[in-house]
């Protein structure tokens, strides 16, 4: 099959802080790649430094975007057929590393991703490898897939919580991830979530989807031990990987209790290893997710299990990808902020 056209339009980082709207060659596709036409993609914090310029590996001109959903346009020989809706796990590993030997290819040790390290989704077409595309049945409206890759997130850190229900949770950070998360330790069991969110606008998203929270102004540890009878938390998952965070998350969890680092801290911040050592807590770190994962976050969307539809999303389309970034990093009521090149996405619902 030929390539649907020889042009597309592109959302490109062109420079710190700058992105041009261009016209540029529909990407080629090699052998076993499939052609995605891109659907929507979301923006997230990794994308808010690599806009900065302050990424460690991602170099301009790139058109970023790793959260991606779309259809398929060009079929690799032994991925989903023409037509299919797809999320993407966008992880490019080396395969030779003792991590990716060992079936662990989501910590390779050469890790990279498409929308970093390769072009991503902030145009209308992206190449991929066919193996890399997820179907998603097509009663899943595509605003709600978009949010499929930041769910797998949620879901590895859950996975990797131990949870096995009745815990007390709390989950620091009412961002998409943190708020993904919350959902899934529900779907999973948890007896009581506490969210603890400084933001107003995502404190309030928070409580409209049922979670307890921390009062404006409120102290959270003494808010935590209040709930749990002065002995903390069972899990807590630190979604904000903020210092202030850090600084108070040994004494928020119970003894023989676990944390779970989610959002990835920006430099070393200093945590009371003592406290931790003294208490026996078991300290988690999480790194994207598994195929595994991202396959179950898809079963979690099939089922509309965790009722995502409801949550606050705002589109903007593809020429405005630089004001969807101004309104993603403002940490606005909108839990997320996704960017489409097809304006008959723009309000698209389950039915």
């Amino acid at each position: 099959m030929t390539r649907p056209m020889e042009t597309m339009r592109a959302a490109i980082l062109t420079a710190p802080n700058v992105i041009e709207n261009q016209q540029v060659a529909v990407p080629n596709v090699p052998e076993g790649w499939a052609l995605v036409r891109v659907e929507f993609t979301g923006l997230c914090g990794t994308d808010f430094s690599i806009l900065h310029g302050t990424h460690p590996r991602a170099e301009s001109p790139l058109i970023m975007g790793h959260e991606i959903t779309g259809v398929v346009e060009v079929a690799g020989a032994h991925g989903p057929p023409v037509g299919t809706r797809v999320t993407v796990e966008p992880l490019i590993n080396c395969g030779t590393c003792p991590p990716c030997i060992q079936g662990n290819r989501h910590v390779c040790r050469n890790l990279n991703l498409y929308g970093i390290d390769a072009p991503g989704s902030l145009a209308e077409f992206v190449a991929l490898p066919a193996s890399v595309l997820i179907p998603v049945k097509e009663t899943v409206p595509a605003r709600e897939v978009a949010l499929a890759e930041p769910l797998a997130v949620a879901v590895h850190a859950v996975s990797r919580s131990g949870m096995t229900g009745g815990e007390d949770i709390v989950v620091f950070g009412a961002g998409p991830i943190g708020i993904l998360t919350a959902l899934v330790a529900r779907h999973r069991g948890a007896r009581r979530i506490l969210v603890v969110e400084p933001s107003d606008e995502r404190r309030l998203v928070a409580q409209n989807l049922g979670f307890a929270t921390v009062p404006k102004g409120g102290d959270p540890v003494a808010t935590i031990l209040s709930i749990t009878d002065g002995n903390g938390a069972d899990i807590v998952f630190d979604s904000a990987a903020h210092p202030s965070v850090a600084a108070i998350l040994p004494r928020t969890v119970r003894v023989l209790g676990t944390i779970v680092l989610v959002g990835v801290y920006k430099k070393p911040t200093e945590v009371d290893l003592q406290a931790l050592t003294f208490a026996e807590n078991t300290v988690i770190g999480v790194r994207v997710y598994t195929r595994d994962d991202v396959e179950r976050a898809v079963e979690l969307l099939e089922t509309d299990a965790l009722g995502l539809g409801r949550l606050p999303v705002e589109v903007f389309a593809l020429e405005d990808a630089a004001s969807a970034f101004d309104k993603a990093m403002s940490a606005s009521g909108k839990l997320k902020v996704l960017v489409t090149p097809n304006e008959e996405l723009m309000g698209e619902r389950r039915s």
